[in-house]
């Protein structure tokens, strides 16, 4: 048994086909075959069922494959160690990160982290939470940046943050006319929303216990966007509210910041936090990345008082 086997037969796992595991793994086809043949011929189970499409691990197979991710995780760490002795961190980082937290981070902490740590390459993609939680699974992501808490017992959450959410109001609505709002308010208000995909949109309507939903699929108008910019606009020219994370407020004009509400407490607030897999390899890495979030995000959104006021269940 061998490392190269392990990740071959991680690489079938992840992308469901013997042809695209080779070519991510820049192996022919009979090459990467024929190395988990020899694998399952030193095991004496079969891995995966080679007859349905996509490919899928055996029952045995699912075991197999769960425990040489962490086997992979750890020899990294052989690595890491050599790193720490050298007193450098080093290599590829790759994060993914929600759209409703990207815009509004990354422009300010990338830079400053390339050229703190100059020998690390960041590999960054915006997914939904799903997605960045799969990939994270199957070993494609190192960490990733979303809302919590996933209740899910293969992650572990390092919380950042506590965000607070407010409303941006058209000067059309009578919720313009209020200076602090209550989440009823929007009650009877056409609220504009991200589509289907993004967990914003869940966070939102819990928030409001929307009783919008009849009114929503009844509407003349169902507009569907994954852009928070969007949402503005179609509030700006059709009117309503919408409701966006505080961070995506800074820098707005003073024209903007006029259409701003926050609400009463309890506000309704959003937990952020690093996510990486329970066993995971590149830890020096993942904590400087951390750090330059940490060091970024004001020192009001890291109160623990704000996780307090996460009444709603987002």
């Amino acid at each position: 048994m061998t490392l190269l086997q392990l990740e071959y037969i991680i690489a079938v796992d992840t992308y469901g086909s013997f042809v695209a595991a080779a070519e991510k793994s820049f192996v022919t086809q009979p090459t990467l075959s024929m190395q988990i043949q020899k694998l399952e011929e030193t095991l004496g189970v079969k891995l995966f069922n080679r007859s349905v499409h996509p490919v899928e691990a055996t029952e045995i197979g699912k075991k197999v494959i769960q425990q040489a991710r962490v086997v992979l995780a750890e020899s990294q760490r052989i690595q890491d160690l050599i790193n720490d002795e050298k007193g450098e961190l080093a290599g590829d980082l790759r994060v993914g990160v929600i759209p409703t937290v990207a815009p509004y981070l990354l422009p300010q902490i990338v830079p400053a982290f390339t050229k703190k740590y100059p020998h690390i390459k960041l590999h960054i993609w915006e997914y939904t939470t799903a997605k960045v939680v799969k990939m994270l699974k199957n070993g494609l992501l190192d960490c990733g940046l979303l809302s919590t808490p996933l209740n899910d017992n293969e992650v572990e959450e390092i919380p950042l943050y506590y965000e607070s959410f407010v409303a941006y109001v058209s000067e059309k609505s009578p919720l313009f006319q209020k200076r602090l709002m209550r989440v009823d308010d929007i009650a009877e208000e056409k609220l504009w929303l991200l589509n289907e995909g993004h967990c914003m949109r869940g966070q939102v309507l819990n928030i409001c216990n929307y009783r919008q939903a009849a009114a929503i699929s009844n509407s003349q108008i169902e507009y569907n966007t994954g852009s928070i910019e969007t949402l503005i606009n179609m509030v700006d020219v059709n009117g309503g509210v919408t409701i966006l994370p505080e961070l995506s407020i800074t820098g707005y004009t003073q024209d903007q910041m006029k259409r701003i509400r926050y609400f009463r407490s309890p506000e309704p607030v959003r937990e952020i936090s690093l996510i990486v897999p329970q066993v995971y390899a590149k830890k020096k890495m993942v904590q400087a990345f951390q750090q330059a979030v940490e060091d970024y995000v004001p020192e009001h959104l890291k109160s623990k008082k704000k996780k307090e006021l996460m009444a709603f269940d987002l």
